[in-house]
């Protein structure tokens, strides 16, 4: 049994199986999700887990050299664009609908309980040298 990190499996594993400049989509609730990627659904009871909780726990394990988010967000969600400001130093942004073209490209979604607009980041996988 683990002490602390991430104690889901299956979150765990799919997290360690990544590589340099593979793709992460974490998400709300109502992202569509495109066929292909692994899905860790950690959805639960909207807002159960929020998006920022799940963002930190990855973040603290996972290397980031990037990070996408929708433009929408900073209007209409500016909490969670300040929260992505604050977290990741090199975000980019493209509108909604590019972002949910992107996410055909992502290795791995982890869908958060979410139940806030434009709570979607594709983080971009760095090396720790």
């Amino acid at each position: 049994m683990l002490r602390n990190g991430i104690l889901n499996a299956q979150l765990a594993g799919a997290l360690a199986r990544l590589g340099h400049t593979d793709q992460v989509l974490i998400c709300d609730s109502g992202m569509p999700i495109p066929g292909g990627p692994e899905v860790v659904d950690l959805a639960f009871r909207p807002g159960i887990p929020a998006f920022a909780e799940v963002l930190d726990g990855i973040l603290a394990v996972l290397i980031v050299e990037g990070a996408t988010a929708a433009s929408e967000v900073r209007t209409t969600n500016p909490g969670c664009a300040a929260l992505l400001a604050d977290r990741l130093p090199v975000l980019s942004y493209v509108s909604h609908e590019d972002l949910k073209k992107i996410t055909r490209q992502v290795k791995l979604v982890v869908r958060t309980g979410e139940a806030h607009p434009h709570a979607n980041v594709i983080l971009r996988c760095g090396v720790p040298f």
